[in-house]
């Protein structure tokens, strides 16, 4: 099976692992702090606080910006559940804006109408949470300018997008937000087993995330609430939770950064292949903004003439060829839980528009070209007119 997304795993990243296995610390040590490090390093920005997964980091996000019961976070409907969910952790009230359903993130058109109408109800959002999906970066300035018009605080979700740009600075400098998370899960652009960060420019924040991730317990004296008792003396200050990342990911995972150039460029040479190979058909990528660099965590294709059956059919046969073929993401307002929520179909149409329309081709740096040209052969064969082929893994195709 060709995958749409696979770690790349060196025997740098084993030794790296292996070191820590054979130190005296495969938890809370050394590893942890130098990840971290790296991370401010390489995406220019003032702290990172790394985390067991990209969705505590996202809860600890929300929780650090003081998100409570009843205040309102809004997020883009095109993305994992994740993304809304660590809103509802805190108690808070979700609501999306709709896309543009050629680039897949959030309409910065929508999102000013949608803020017009919510301030005149008094029902402005808290904190937006921007979802830089496939790795294309949202239209931020346009969406900065907005948050500082109507008073709200910006978290990027870039689970897709560590190592790209935006207006020539790296996603992650948090330029035009107060809080970025990246995910390292093993299908992103780099790996750490699972793990995700999040990155800040500001100290107070990044104090909050440190304290949650970790229980609220400090042995920090600025912090304690009275003179520390001795070296073993700590309180807890907030109620916290274990949101630790272990030295071992953290290992692997300053071990991937040092290729992450790579691996963008290889996706971006890939992703540029694809343009070639597809262009003239009836399938065109996302539309990446005009100021970003993606960083092409997926290869999102749509096709508006094609109907749900077409697409099911197309999906069923490139899988049954052996080609991993995706579709990201199910709009969330869809889910059955967010139904419950009082969400509904035609709620948010060009994200529903977006879904029917997309499906995702493999895309990873050890993808090679063979591949690719096999993956769009079997997909532009598969969707002829009228036509009903079953695309054996031989790399052949016959007739029913």
């Amino acid at each position: 099976m060709i995958q749409y997304g696979k770690q790349n795993i060196s025997e740098n990243d084993i030794q790296a692992v292996i070191d820590v296995l054979k130190s005296s610390h495969l938890t809370q040590g050394q590893a942890i702090e130098k990840f971290e490090q790296d991370l401010t390093k390489t995406c220019q920005s003032q702290y990172a606080r790394v985390f067991s997964n990209a969705t505590s980091a996202l809860h600890c996000a929300c929780l650090a910006l003081d998100i409570q019961k009843n205040d309102s976070v809004w997020t883009s409907p095109i993305s994992f559940v994740a993304s809304a969910n660590c809103a509802l952790y805190c108690g808070a009230k979700i609501d999306f804006v709709d896309v543009d359903h050629l680039t897949g993130n959030i309409c910065a058109t929508a999102l000013t109408e949608k803020l017009i109408a919510a301030k005149k109800i008094n029902k402005l959002p808290k904190v937006l949470i921007v979802v830089h999906l496939a790795g294309h970066c949202c239209d931020m300035e346009a969406i900065y300018k907005l948050s500082k018009a109507y008073g709200f605080s910006i978290v990027e979700d870039a689970s897709h997008a560590i190592g790209g740009t935006y207006k020539g600075k790296l996603i992650g400098s948090c330029q035009y937000s107060d809080i970025t998370i990246f995910s390292f899960h093993p299908v992103k652009i780099i790996t750490s087993g699972e793990g995700g960060a999040a990155l800040t420019n500001s100290k107070s924040l990044a104090t909050k995330l440190s304290l949650i991730r970790s229980h609220g317990v400090t042995q920090d004296p600025n912090l304690l609430t009275t003179k520390s008792e001795g070296p073993w003396y700590y309180q807890q200050i907030l109620l916290g939770y274990n949101y630790r990342m272990t030295d071992i990911q953290a290992a692997l995972g300053a071990s991937q950064l040092e290729k992450l150039d790579e691996f963008v460029s290889q996706r971006n040479k890939l992703a540029n292949r694809y343009h070639s190979l597809l262009r003239g058909s009836m399938f065109h990528p996302l539309t990446p903004y005009n100021d970003c660099l993606s960083a092409y965590h997926l290869y999102i294709v749509q096709n508006s003439y094609w109907c749900k059956n077409d697409k099911l059919r197309i999906f069923t046969q490139m899988r049954e060829a052996g080609i991993q073929v995706h579709v990201h993401y199910i709009p969330i307002h869809l889910q059955p839980y967010y139904q419950n929520l009082g969400f509904k179909q035609g709620d948010f149409p060009n994200a529903e528009r977006y879904y029917q329309e997309s499906m995702t081709l493999p895309l990873h740096p050890a993808l090679s070209e063979h591949q690719q040209n096999f993956i769009v052969k079997t997909l532009l064969e598969l969707s002829e007119p009228g036509n009903n082929k079953t695309v054996h893994k031989t790399n052949k195709v016959t007739k029913k």
